[in-house]
């Protein structure tokens, strides 16, 4: 059976005028989506550079940047062919990450490096007093285009070198689930060139940063998605992706350079991202986290898995009312709950419990937290927010409920710490936090 190849399965690569860093699923799934069905496709090509794994980007050089989406529904898949990459990178080739950035065509640079990629502390600065950002401000001070590893730091670097080239302004868009992640992404930007030196402040205001939330349920391809592939399509594909059929694209900001017209493919262009975002981290991504958790605790494996199970529904839907109290005016939350039970509960979308486990404060920062803060500065303990840091701090003490029983108050407290060392301040909700913890543990 032939392999994928642009030469025999789709149009010539597009010129390289959009920079991705994170080349990951989603990514593939969403903005290369995205622009692949946008009208000026041909316009807009990617270079796409993986964290530090080479495998993705070697298997996607040897199919000229092809690979197929099956967009997996309850009732059944489609095959999608798509050829928006033009490229893609090993991250640590920053020599071509650089020339990219030099380029006078460049206009847009997209992210999806994780909520753990920004480097933040939890009062949302760059933490500048993690090895890595401080190995990343020596080697910008002793030599501009010195290899750099951090998200802050490949962002100055490249920002730097297309000042000094005369490129113009480009946008920055990140597409992780943070709040404001545009404004994130400028603020951690901006700290680290202050921390580098004076003279680094104008390249870091050499971009437009813009707000998005980006919604798409991507889990892992298995070795039964590429023989699906090649029996339907005929062809072999080392590169496929797994997502559901719904997407979602909203963005807020300008660019400066233009953008793909992805308003066309389904993206929708706001004037104000909160209402959205808002609604995304609480309930989707929120509801995700406690079934990472909680469902993990009770012995599955999958967000589809736990959503069979009568408690952990129980508990979502707790989790939903409270947190739909604080999300204010915006898009309907009832009628994005329906759906998200309906995506969640897709049996064929084998979204990995322990994928979405990981790096968990740095997600219950932004998913969780807020809620928190809130409740207590009206003097409330929010019930169904400390079932998840509970299953959350039970997670982290073993994967299971018999290895965890019992936490002592101090773990609570360490846990809370680790979100916000405010909350740890708390004795009302550290006391929550051990008595929920120890009652999951008992179930």
């Amino acid at each position: 059976m032939p392999p994928l190849t642009r030469a025999r399965d789709g149009r010539p690569s597009a010129p390289v005028r959009i920079l991705h860093l994170g080349l990951g699923g989603f990514f593939r799934a969403h903005q290369a989506w995205y622009t692949e069905n946008a009208p000026d496709a041909p316009e807009w090509g990617i270079a796409a550079f993986t964290g530090r794994s080479t495998r993705t980007a070697d298997r996607l050089n040897a199919q000229d940047g092809m690979y197929t989406l099956v967009a997996r529904g309850p009732d059944g898949d489609r095959f999608e062919r798509v050829g928006a990459v033009s490229a893609a990178h090993p991250g640590g080739d920053h020599a071509a990450w650089l020339r990219y950035w030099r380029e006078p065509r460049l206009a847009v640079v997209t992210l999806t490096v994780t909520e753990a990629g920004y480097t933040r502390t939890p009062g949302g600065a760059l933490d500048t007093a993690l090895p890595d950002v401080r190995a990343d401000i020596a080697a910008l001070r002793a030599a501009p285009h010195a290899p750099v590893g951090t998200v802050a730091a490949r962002l100055l670097a490249g920002l730097a070198a297309r000042r000094r080239a005369g490129g113009g302004p480009v946008a920055v868009v990140p597409c992780d689930n943070l709040p404001g992640n545009g404004r994130t992404a400028a603020r951690i930007v901006r700290e680290l060139a202050e921390a580098v030196g004076p003279a680094w402040a104008r390249a870091a205001a050499h971009a437009s940063y813009v707000d998005t939330v980006a919604d798409r349920i991507t889990p892992w391809p298995t070795d039964e998605t590429a023989a699906a592939v090649a029996a339907a399509t005929g062809r072999t594909d080392a590169a496929p992706v797994v997502a559901e059929p719904f997407a979602e694209w909203a963005l807020c900001g300008e660019f400066p350079a233009g953008r793909p017209r992805w308003e066309a493919a389904g993206a929708r262009f706001v004037p104000d991202i909160a209402p959205y975002e808002r609604r995304k981290l609480r309930l989707l991504n929120g509801g995700h986290s406690l079934l990472a958790y909680a469902g993990s605790l009770r012995g599955h494996t999958t967000v589809a898995e736990a959503m069979t199970d009568p408690l952990c529904r129980t508990w979502l839907t707790e989790w939903w009312d409270e947190a739909s109290a604080g999300l204010g005016a915006g898009p309907g939350p009832a009628a994005y709950r329906a759906a998200l039970v309906e995506r969640f509960a897709n049996p064929r979308i084998a979204h990995a419990l322990a994928k979405i486990a990981e790096n968990g404060a740095d997600k219950l920062l932004d998913r969780v937290v807020p809620a928190v803060r809130a409740a207590r500065g009206s003097g409330r303990i929010p019930a169904a927010a400390v079932r998840i840091i509970a299953a959350y701090l039970l997670y982290e003490r073993g994967g299971t409920a018999r290895s965890a029983a019992g936490p002592p108050r101090d773990a609570a407290c360490g846990i809370l710490h680790r979100l916000d060392p405010a909350l740890a301040l708390d004795p009302g909700l550290v006391d929550a936090v051990a008595l929920q913890a120890h009652e999951l543990a008992r179930r």
